[in-house]
């Protein structure tokens, strides 16, 4: 272990890891700088090879409150502005929810130091990006799951994306904590290994520039010409009693305009009522006229079980066929109420409306659309890789409704347009996304931007995306390749350390 510099405070280097995690925000959208998280993670890294056990703990903790409270401040925003939650509330709530995600962060510090068995290269290259990843991993299904700011999402403009449809974001991950070791051992290292550290990230950037090139699915029929429409209806009057007419003609308005289109794709819950209620006075008609103009709709819209009385965040396509898609992994706290007989009355304290959905139950996230079949995902839903790749190969093409207005003019939206771009490159499918306030885009296979609408303007945006089959690597194998890499690299690093007090 490197010792402290005598004239450094050891504070200084729990404030390293802090600056590191909020530094590390910028490579994310709309920055995406992605070489700052290789800096910013050699840097934490380095403060952790300066501390105790306890402390790396704590320097691993501090980091993750660098990370997610630059990063994602902006829950606070729904719960203040539109959960109506009073604001010193809001701030608590979100202060101790960032804090307790940033003890993932904390876990992999201290088992870092913990197994770190003495030979330089050991740690930073099996052990620190090993114990990363996997704590990055739990962050993203542990009690539901939060997978926002993984650290491979800030490489979608950059060379290691070409890894993406091999390995998904957490591979990508792991590549990108690699190389901050390397990078550490850079500077840290005798002359011989320097030159295998530059020889090792010359290896990793230039493959994920070479598979870049790599196409690994293929054309399946005629391009299609797709509209995504965002109508910017503002949260705060979305759900009042008298908005559902004029919501309704604004959407109507622009779907006249788009026809001609293949396919349009209204936003989450673009409409606030149930199915049922607009079915004969606006679903059928609409359905009657895009059958004559040769287009498919996708709408979200509530869905509600008349027999049960149970509701959904649904998905419907309309046209020369009608299906119907109900979303399978909710917002804790925003679609539903966890734990709601142990919260008691701090239950009270969410005002949201339409907060008690019911779970879909698709056994796989498919919309037949026209003649298409397609994966879809509704919100936060394609934050979750393993779950969009469960349309694969079926899909010949993604969909994504969201509604980012809960996070206002916000880091949000442009964090969840990266993340939609990651699915995209992944699957190796282009991906249509339609968002109540924006960002709405059209993505093609390689995760590529080819038509967008900004924040906050009513329009919308039109392009040609190309149907494809096949399946990618990622989408066969899903997220075990990386996960599996991750607990051998750090079983590795274990056994050399186990190895090395047995010749002691």
């Amino acid at each position: 272990m490197l010792s402290s510099p005598p004239h450094l405070p050891l504070f200084i280097f729990g404030l390293v890891a802090l600056g590191s995690g909020a530094l590390s925000v910028l490579g994310f959208a709309p920055f995406s700088l992605f070489a700052i998280p290789v800096l910013a993670l050699a840097a934490f890294y380095d403060s952790l090879t300066r501390a105790t056990l306890s402390r790396a703990f704590w320097h691993g903790w501090l980091f993750g409150l660098g990370l997610l409270g630059f990063g994602v401040f902006w829950i606070r925003i729904s719960l203040n502005e539109f959960g109506n939650m009073d604001a010193w509330v809001a701030h608590l709530a979100t202060a101790l929810f960032i804090s307790g995600m940033a003890l993932y962060y904390g876990l992999a510090g201290w088992l870092v130091r913990r197994l770190d068995p003495g030979p330089p290269w050991v740690a930073p290259l099996l052990l620190f990006p090993g114990f990363y990843v996997l704590c990055e991993w739990l962050r993203g299904w542990l009690l539901t799951g939060f997978p926002w700011l993984n650290l491979g999402y800030t490489q979608i403009e950059g060379p290691l994306a070409g890894y993406a449809p091999v390995i998904g974001v957490y591979g990508i991950s792991l590549l990108v904590v690699v190389s901050a070791g390397l990078l550490w051992g850079l500077l840290r290292w005798p002359l011989r290994a320097r030159l295998l550290a530059v020889a090792g990230l010359v290896a990793i950037w230039g493959g994920g520039a070479v598979l870049r090139g790599v196409d690994w699915t293929q054309p399946a029929g005629p391009a299609i010409k797709v509209s995504v429409l965002q109508a910017n209806i503002p949260q705060a009057v979305k759900w009042e009693p008298g908005a559902a007419v004029d919501i309704a003609e604004a959407y109507l308005e622009l779907t006249k305009e788009a026809f001609g289109a293949d396919l349009i794709l209204w936003p989450e819950t673009a409409l606030p009522s149930f199915l049922h209620q607009v079915r004969e006075p606006l679903i059928a008609p609409l359905a009657e006229r895009a059958r004559e103009e040769g287009t498919e709709i996708v709408m979200g819209i509530p869905v509600m079980d008349l027999d049960t009385g149970r509701y959904f965040n649904g998905l419907v396509s309309l046209g020369s066929t009608e299906d119907l898609y109900a979303k399978r992994h909710l917002v804790p706290f925003g679609e539903f109420m966890p734990f709601k007989a142990w919260l008691g009355p701090l239950v009270a304290l969410f005002e949201v409306p339409m907060s008690d959905f019911s779970r879909g139950d698709s056994a796989r996230p498919l919309l037949t659309v026209g003649r298409h079949r397609v994966g879809a995902s509704i919100c936060y839903e394609d934050a979750f890789p393993n779950e969009v790749s469960q349309a694969m190969p079926e899909a010949e093409y993604l969909i994504n409704v969201s509604n980012d207005a809960w996070f206002g003019d916000s880091l949000a939206p442009h964090q969840h347009l990266e993340i939609s771009r990651m699915r995209a490159l992944e699957n190796g499918r282009s991906l249509a996304r339609a968002t109540n306030t924006g960002v709405s885009a059209i993505i093609d296979h390689k995760g590529a931007l080819i038509a967008t609408l900004p924040s906050f303007v009513r329009g919308s945006a039109s392009a040609e995306i190309e149907p494809r089959t096949g399946a990618t690597p990622y989408a066969i194998v899903g997220n075990w390749a990386a996960i599996g890499i991750a607990l051998t690299m750090i079983l590795a690093g274990a056994g050399i350390g186990r190895y090395r007090q047995a010749r002691a």
